[in-house]
């Protein structure tokens, strides 16, 4: 699928440079299943970008995850993300599913991956390289297919030099890094923006 033509099925806008190179690296990438990190200022549609590398790649006709990884309490955040056993902790009133199971064979997408506390990084790192987690609560190991797109608007090399983030874990993620350019590096693309929005009202 050509760039125009990824453009007009995903709802990403304008023409400037910086954005067709970010986009060329989308069609580089989708096919190939391996972890990508969008690196981009709030606002920048990282999650449609996440969403075109989804629906480009093998992986289109499974299921589609968002986590927002800055919106969970950090005491729920392992339990949201790989599942929870019955009374494993106050409030846990049935077993329940976390994110890795209901992304299985299909992608997750983990929107500020920045902000994620250590000791769930530790947890996610361990999924990233065997494939494998427990559910909270649970001695039994499972297993599941993921494609991992993360994103971030935190520099996570200055996260990682702060000991805010694992080092490990930012070179698993940082496989294929995609910089989507803020709309202030890209003026030309307003005119385009501005006319889809008044075509919309």
């Amino acid at each position: 699928m050509d760039r125009r033509a990824v453009q007009e099925r995903f709802g990403i806008l304008g023409d400037s440079p910086a954005l067709r190179h970010a986009l060329d690296r989308v069609r580089q990438v989708a096919a190939v299943d391996i972890t990508v990190l969008l690196e981009g200022e709030s606002g920048v549609g990282k999650e449609l970008f996440a969403t075109a590398i989804h629906g480009l790649s093998p992986r289109r006709h499974k299921r589609f995850v968002v986590v927002n990884c800055g919106a969970i309490p950090e005491g729920l955040i392992e339990a949201e993300l790989f599942g929870a056993e019955k009374g494993a902790y106050t409030g846990s009133v049935e077993r329940r599913a976390g994110y890795f199971e209901e992304a299985d064979g299909g992608t997750l997408f983990l929107d500020e991956i920045g902000e994620m506390p250590l000791q769930a990084q530790v947890r996610l790192l361990r999924v990233l390289e065997t494939g494998q987690f427990s559910r909270v609560g649970s001695s039994t190991v499972q297993s599941a297919d993921v494609r991992i797109v993360g994103a971030t608007n935190k520099d996570l090399g200055e996260e990682v030099r702060a000991g805010r983030f694992r080092e490990d874990l930012y070179y698993r993620l940082a496989v294929f890094p995609i910089a989507l350019p803020p709309l202030r590096d890209r003026a030309g693309d307003v005119e385009a923006i501005v006319r889809h929005r008044l075509a919309q009202i």
